[in-house]
């Protein structure tokens, strides 16, 4: 049975058999209680990614909605918006509302876990369509899951063994050809984390790689070159989902 709020269903239906469902019937500017907050939750654990289909948010009502499911956190200094600090512009629009030539936000074209470079890495990132293309634009993710299970176990049983380092500096060298500040540097050392970290919800293990993992801890002279192997694995077409925007998605 769907849950209900002052009359109106909530009905959580998958998007795909690979990840990803669809939240209909939720008012994300209005409080969530606490026994649909459970069953969303659950959700997540379940199916990785949310989709709240039809929001109507203001930057201060977005604030205000995804505080309900933890604490937020700023985006470095190079990618936050100009005036609220707590939300990330992603466009192709330039101060005019011309269309840019060339992409802004480089790194959001390679695959990529948000901070997976710091020692904590974020439990979920939020992202809200205003305006979307009419063909493209999708974004794409990768069941890390399911692509750590499908390799033959002795290969499991290895990759459960490293860690891998996640560097900022080393990332940003790469994708955007600078240097980082010495505040990115102090902030952000490089930090190991497990090559396969366990999804606490399911206790299943998931590869734990994207653009800002740099080198196998112990191995850096063989560089990106066995995270690129893995990486190629685990972004094959059988283990992606690839979200076709409406405008009013949170995802």
């Amino acid at each position: 049975m769907p849950d209900r709020l002052d009359g109106t269903a909530i009905r959580i239906s998958p998007l795909s058999d690979v990840m990803a469902a669809e939240v209909v019937g939720l008012d994300l500017r209005r409080p969530v209680p606490p026994a649909v907050m459970a069953r969303l939750e659950e959700a997540l654990g379940r199916y990785h990614i949310l989709c709240f289909r039809d929001q109507s948010l203001s930057k201060h009502e977005q604030i205000e909605a995804t505080k309900q499911f933890g604490a937020l956190d700023v985006h470095v200094q190079s990618n936050r918006s100009s005036d609220i600090p707590l939300i990330h512009i992603v466009t192709n629009l330039d101060e005019t509302d011309t269309p840019r030539q060339a992409i802004a936000a480089k790194g959001s074209v390679h695959w990529h876990s948000d901070k997976s470079y710091r020692r904590a890495p974020s439990h979920a990132t939020f992202l809200y369509a205003l305006e979307v293309p009419e063909e493209g634009g999708e974004t794409e993710f990768a069941n890390m899951i399911l692509a750590f299970e499908a390799l033959p176990p002795d290969r499991q049983q290895e990759l459960a063994g490293l860690k891998v380092v996640h560097s900022w500096p080393d990332s940003v060298r790469r994708t955007n050809n600078r240097e980082a500040t010495d505040e990115e540097k102090a902030n952000w050392p490089p930090t190991a984390q497990p090559l396969a970290r366990t999804h606490t919800p399911s206790g299943r293990k998931a590869l734990f790689l994207g653009q800002h993992a740099s080198w196998l801890e112990g191995r850096e002279a063989e560089g990106r070159a066995p995270i690129d192997e893995l990486e190629a694995w685990s972004t094959q077409p059988r283990f992606r989902y690839a979200h076709k925007w409406r405008p009013g998605d949170l995802l």
